[in-house]
């Protein structure tokens, strides 16, 4: 079997992307609908199919890094061979295990996996981004996903039109053959999983044209989400039964959306609250205004008091993000950032030093000078 990295072109510590852009470049160029005829095509791409079902799921890629086989079987034990040391062992000593299992009957009363039982499919994640004001108010958005489906042609079973298969022959129909290896130990029995079958205990007569024998197809879905008012930056929205589809008729994994938020050009968000900068002038700080500020998505209208501060901030009631699953809002608080003149000609500088004389050091509360 060739090496399923080798099989895509990447290195062994690849990331999840990489591995799925070199499958998606591999499938293409094998596909056998741009290659008509061409047996060692339609060979190349079932390849890159198997190597793709593999790496491009987290558990059994992380089998076959560990094991070589994507069920963690450890087929891949090549026994002691004259003190060659224990190669194809795990951390957990599965391995190890499997060897001695028939003599001593297992660690722990530790039962093997059954093949053919009903498992949950994998998990799938991907990242979805929200302007401030979609996330604030909430929407409705489509992404789309690749995921592995069980192949409606066949029912799963790989084999054309789900009926052309039969019982294996190297296994008997049982799923596991028993191997034996000469070891430091003596003469060791082992009991595998059946490589020709995979463990079903049936073999195919003929595979499905559509899935070529795998029983899952990879597929391209376009999905609609509805996103809640008041999500924030790094928050996951879980869809159940949208991930892979199980084995053996089990329930499909779930899909998990990772949130990530714009920024906004000028406000800055805490919770449900929004935070805002509003530059006035001198003089409007000292006899108070009106004005129109950027909201969420509207103008908000803010009255400034006479003799405002820089630092000092209003609240807006209500005009926050939404709170996330219930109908009511956050507040918005604008800060108050006073900006002086650049400059002052004469005629200014003479009316603010009349101004100075007429306010008497009583009118401030720390700054006080000798007049």
């Amino acid at each position: 079997m060739n090496n399923y990295y080798d099989v895509l072109g990447v290195s062994k510590d690849a990331s999840d992307e990489e591995i799925k852009s070199a499958y998606r470049k591999m499938a293409k160029k094998y596909h056998p609908d741009l290659n008509p005829g061409d047996k060692e095509a339609e060979a190349k791409f079932k390849e890159v199919n198997q190597a793709f079902e593999v790496l491009g799921d987290k558990t059994k890629r992380q089998n076959y890094d560990n094991f070589g086989t994507a069920d963690g079987s450890a087929s891949g034990f090549s026994g002691f061979n004259g003190g060659a040391g224990f190669e194809g062992f795990s951390s957990g000593f599965g391995g190890f295990e499997d060897i001695f299992s028939n003599i001593f009957g297992g660690f722990g009363g530790s039962t093997r996996s059954n093949p053919n039982a009903k498992t949950r499919g994998a998990d799938l994640e991907t990242k979805l981004k929200l302007s401030f004001v979609e996330a604030a108010f909430g929407c409705e958005k489509t992404i789309r996903i690749d995921r592995n489906e069980t192949c409606t042609h066949c029912h799963g079973t790989g084999a054309k039109g789900g009926t052309e298969y039969e019982t294996c022959h190297s296994c008997g129909g049982t799923g596991r053959i028993r191997v034996t290896q000469n070891s430091l130990f003596g003469r060791m029995v082992t009991e595998q999983v059946c490589q020709d079958c995979k463990g079903t205990g049936k073999s195919i007569k003929n595979k499905c044209p559509e899935c070529f024998g795998r029983g899952k197809v990879r597929m391209n879905r376009e999905i609609s989400v509805n996103i809640p008012g008041g999500i924030d930056n790094g928050q996951v929205i879980t869809l159940q039964g949208q991930g892979e589809s199980g084995n053996n008729g089990g329930p499909n994994g779930d899909l998990h959306i990772i949130i990530q938020v714009e920024n906004h050009r000028t406000l800055k968000r805490q919770g449900f609250d929004v935070f805002v900068d509003v530059p006035i002038t001198f003089t409007e700080s000292l006899l108070g205004t009106t004005l129109d500020i950027d909201g969420i998505n509207e103008k908000c209208k803010l009255t400034v008091p006479e003799l405002s501060q820089t630092g000092s901030v209003i609240i807006l009631r209500g005009k926050g993000t939404k709170v996330l699953n219930k109908n009511t809002y956050g507040d918005l608080y604008a800060k108050l950032v006073v900006e002086m003149p650049s400059k002052l000609d004469k005629e200014q500088k003479k009316l603010v030093e009349e101004l100075d004389k007429k306010i008497s050091n009583s009118q401030y509360k720390k700054a006080k000078r000798n007049k």
